[in-house]
C-alpha cells in the first residue's frame, strides 16, 4: 500500500471508488429550547434499519479535487494505491483566514476498509497542518454516517458545532444534520 499526492492521471480511477456508507448507528440530537437558551446533546444511538447510501463524490468536491490535482488550486488531495489500483482518496485545502486545514473529502474504497488506511491518511494531513504552523483541523459529517463519526472520534477530534439546516429545513427531523468537528493542534 502507498499513500502518495494524486496526480491527474488518477482522476478516473479516484471517481470510480465506491465510497458507500454503511451504518447501522447515528448521533441523536436532542434539542432543547427555553426562551432564548437552548442546549444540543448528541448521542449514538441505532438506526431504525442499517444505512447503505452510495455516497458519490459531489460536483463541488470533483471540481476542488481537479483544480487541486491540475494544479490551479491550492490543497491537499492524496491517494492510496495497492497493485496499481486506487482504493482511498484524502481531499483537504487550507483556510488561511481561520488558519484551519478543512478535511473535504476522505474516502476508502468499500473493499479496503478497516484496514487503517483512512487513520494514517488523516494523521499524515494532521502532521501536514501542524507543519504549517495552523491551528487546527476541522471537517463536517452528518449524523447518519456513524463510521465517519468513529473514526474522527477515535483520532480524538472533538465536536465544535452542529448546523441543523445545512442541507434542507428537516434536516433534523431526517436525522441528517452537520455535525462540525476540529482537531485543535
Amino acid at each position: 500500500m502507498t499513500i502518495r499526492p494524486a496526480q491527474s492521471n488518477d482522476l478516473d480511477n479516484i471517481f470510480e471508488i465506491d465510497g458507500t456508507v454503511e451504518s447501522s448507528d447515528y448521533l441523536h440530537l436532542d434539542h432543547t429550547q427555553e426562551d432564548l437558551f437552548g442546549t444540543w446533546r448528541l448521542e449514538p444511538r441505532s438506526l431504525r434499519e442499517k444505512l447503505i447510501l452510495a455516497n458519490a463524490i459531489d460536483d463541488e468536491s470533483r471540481f476542488t479535487l481537479k483544480q487541486i490535482v491540475l494544479g490551479h488550486d491550492e490543497g491537499t488531495a492524496m491517494v492510496a494505491e495497492h497493485e496499481g489500483q486506487i482504493v482511498a482518496l484524502l481531499l483537504a485545502q487550507e483556510r488561511p483566514e481561520a488558519a484551519t486545514m478543512e478535511l473535504l473529502d476522505m474516502r476508502v474504497d468499500y473493499e479496503f476498509r478497516r484496514q487503517g488506511i483512512a487513520t494514517v491518511m488523516v494523521l499524515q494531513l494532521i502532521e501536514a497542518a501542524r507543519e504549517k504552523a495552523l491551528r487546527a483541523v476541522v471537517t463536517i459529517t452528518r449524523t447518519n454516517n456513524g463510521p465517519a463519526a468513529r473514526l474522527l472520534n477515535k483520532l480524538n477530534f472533538h465536536y465544535s458545532g452542529l448546523d441543523t439546516h445545512r442541507y434542507s429545513n428537516h434536516d433534523l427531523v431526517k436525522e441528517q444534520s452537520a455535525v462540525l468537528w476540529h482537531y485543535e493542534l
